[in-house]
């Protein structure tokens, strides 16, 4: 059973099964530049709100290697639904917004909708090897496909271009997999988990 905090806002409620902190292992399984990456690594996401209309995501990991644990790349960012901006919102920067913010009802997020049922979303990510990311995709229940809409790399960092990646709750465990494009070769399978929460 999924529990909703009394304060969440009514933009994360489609959201809301992300909330806590996941715990488990992957296995990487890619070949790029000549090499066959694989290995079994273990991972720790977080999701939280700090009552704003985006949920505040971290992510590391570490490659195991018998009693060794490596840290690989780390994540941090924001997932929110797309949605109209109001002028009473914050930003960009540090601006405050003008006016008071409506509250945001239910109905204004059921209003968002699509089609198919579910809600566009986009999904900001900053990884410490300097690439940055935006994901754009769709939720549709505990289900959240998104693929790059951006790729921003900085001078020091591997060459990487595109990326897809698949979220779902199944039997109460977060399973994830992620594709990309790297290191010259074209998007293809990188690497999958399945975590547990442990709060």
């Amino acid at each position: 059973m999924i529990e909703l905090p009394t304060d969440l806002p009514a933009d994360l409620a489609p959201l809301s099964w992300l909330l806590g902190v996941w715990e488990g292992t992957g296995v990487i399984d890619y070949e790029a530049d000549g090499h066959h990456f694989t290995g079994e690594f273990t991972h720790r996401v977080s999701f939280s709100h700090d009552g704003g209309p985006a949920l505040n995501y971290s992510a590391s990991a570490w490659i195991i290697d018998g009693e060794q644990r490596t840290p690989l790349v780390a994540e941090v960012g924001f997932w929110r639904l797309v949605r109209p901006v109001d002028a009473a919102e914050p930003g960009p920067g540090l601006l405050p917004g003008i006016g008071e913010a409506p509250l945001r009802t239910v109905d204004d997020v059921e209003a968002l909708r699509t089609p198919e049922g579910g809600f566009e979303i986009e999904v900001d990510l900053v990884h410490s090897d300097g690439v940055s990311e935006l994901y754009l995709g769709q939720i549709q229940g505990p289900r959240i496909d998104i693929a790059t809409d951006a790729v921003v790399r900085s001078a020091s960092a591997k060459p990487y271009t595109a990326a897809t990646r698949l979220y779902g709750l199944v039997d109460g465990h977060l399973l994830w997999a992620w594709d990309v494009a790297a290191l010259g070769s074209e998007l293809g399978s990188h690497a999958s988990a399945r975590l547990a929460k442990v709060d």
